[in-house]
């Protein structure tokens, strides 16, 4: 567990404040959603963070975990297009990816 440094949150943060992105798969919107939930982590936070996207009926089900300190939480919002994926969004101190499972 290490402290991470806060960081301003930006609508398409593809290399946006030291933050870049592997995947086109993820939608913008979507993107933004997440690295808002980490934003709002406590300072004291996992160097890993650990999204499972789930569709759920025209719902888009969001399942944001990280192991140091534990945390889990769940949150649902109505998509256009829900998607199904497991993402890792790893701090590395200089810069913060998102990535998908398979990528990494």
């Amino acid at each position: 567990m290490r402290k991470a440094p806060r960081r301003s949150v930006s609508l398409y943060p593809l290399k946006l404040n030291n933050k870049s992105l592997s995947s086109t798969t993820i939608p913008p919107p979507l993107q933004a959603i997440l690295w808002n939930l980490i934003d709002l982590l406590p300072e004291e936070r996992d160097y890993l963070q650990v999204f499972w996207l789930k569709p759920f009926g025209v719902m888009q089900q969001v399942i944001h975990t990280a192991e140091e300190p534990e945390y889990k939480k769940v949150l649902l919002f109505p998509s256009d297009n829900p998607i199904n994926a497991k993402i890792y969004v790893i701090d590395d101190d200089d810069h913060t990816t998102m990535l998908l499972a398979e990528e990494y």
